[in-house]
């Protein structure tokens, strides 16, 4: 029988997607916002997915639309509150998880897996979140309670040929290892071939005024037009020209890149090739809800090699790499 898995927290659905592509069945999927849900509905017509907030919803309720045991909870519940990239965060480490609204959302991820009493769980987020021994212990003490061990797994997306450079946790109470590629794939390996592409979906470019892309046409590649100041203290640069013969740095929420080549910003599928999107994934909403979803997925390529590593190590199932 074919394990049933769900996803919490979809988003647009990079996470599904590569339990999708190695063959699991993704049941029903979560998330409280409209325009991701659409994406995902869109995307995986055979998944019930709930557009609600966490918080309203129990165990009892997915086993009802479900009808069937879970077998597997993946899920990325919101890294807002632990990323030093949030100049808002708290900044005591256990009020984020315990205090911060958003942060309290990973306790309703945990507490869903104690009432689902899944075979396995996977749950991604920023490294950050377990930084200190402390936020590590609790998060540890808070599966604990409902029975798993858990193991806190790094992993880095462009070790599994992703253009763009993302180092994740996942938090599982399996050891998650999979094998590497060995293969960068640098942005232009990327989106080399997108450019005058209007076929494709997403690939629309936006226009700029004249002041914007005379600022632009003066950067050189890894150069960036301003920055914003993380919880550290740390300035961050937004707007960079991408190295064409480099991997993209870390895609986030806020992400907006330039082209290495044109004085304009990457389009949406420009930018979700760079987190190994396919073309056929549509992304619904509005241009900055569109970017929203692409820069807070799972990079496809990695979980993909999640999702084979679990099907081989948990079931036996030998999964093919193309």
């Amino acid at each position: 029988m074919q394990p049933i898995i769900i996803d919490l927290f979809s988003g647009a659905g990079g996470f599904s997607l590569g339990f999708k592509k190695v063959g699991f069945d993704i049941k029903l999927a979560i998330d409280i916002n409209h325009a991701a849900a659409r994406t995902y509905s869109t995307n995986f017509p055979e998944t019930i997915v709930i557009e609600d907030d966490i918080r309203n919803i129990t165990g009892k309720d997915i086993e009802y639309f479900i009808g069937k045991k879970i077998d597997i909870v993946i899920g990325s519940p919101p890294c807002e509150p632990y990323t030093a990239a949030n100049p808002l965060r708290m900044k005591e480490p256990l009020d984020r998880l315990y205090l911060d609204q958003e942060g309290q959302l990973t306790l309703e991820y945990i507490r869903l897996i104690g009432e689902l009493k899944p075979k396995f769980f996977v749950m991604e987020n920023v490294p950050s979140i377990v930084s200190t021994e402390s936020l590590r212990s609790a998060i540890e003490y808070e599966f604990n309670k409902i029975g798993y061990k858990v193991f806190f797994n790094f992993l880095k997306a462009e070790d599994y040929g992703n253009p763009s450079k993302r180092t994740r946790v996942f938090i599982s109470n399996i050891e998650l290892r999979p094998a590497k590629t060995g293969k960068k794939r640098t942005v232009i390996d990327a989106i080399g071939d997108l450019q005058g592409r209007y076929d494709i979906p997403n690939n629309e470019i936006q226009e700029l005024n004249e002041d914007k892309i005379k600022e632009i046409a003066k950067l050189s590649f890894d150069d960036y037009l301003t920055m914003f100041k993380g919880s550290s203290g740390k300035n961050i640069p937004l707007y960079i020209r991408l190295n064409p013969y480099d991997l993209a740095p870390t895609v986030l929420g806020n992400s907006r890149f330039i082209h290495p080549f044109e004085n304009r910003f990457l389009t949406v599928r420009e930018q979700a090739r760079l987190m190994s999107y396919p073309d056929d994934h549509i992304f619904l909403g509005g241009r900055d809800e569109q970017y929203n979803q692409v820069g807070e997925a799972v990079p496809v390529v990695l979980s993909t090699a999640i999702a084979r590593e679990i099907m081989g190590k948990a079931y036996g199932i030998v999964h093919s790499t193309t």
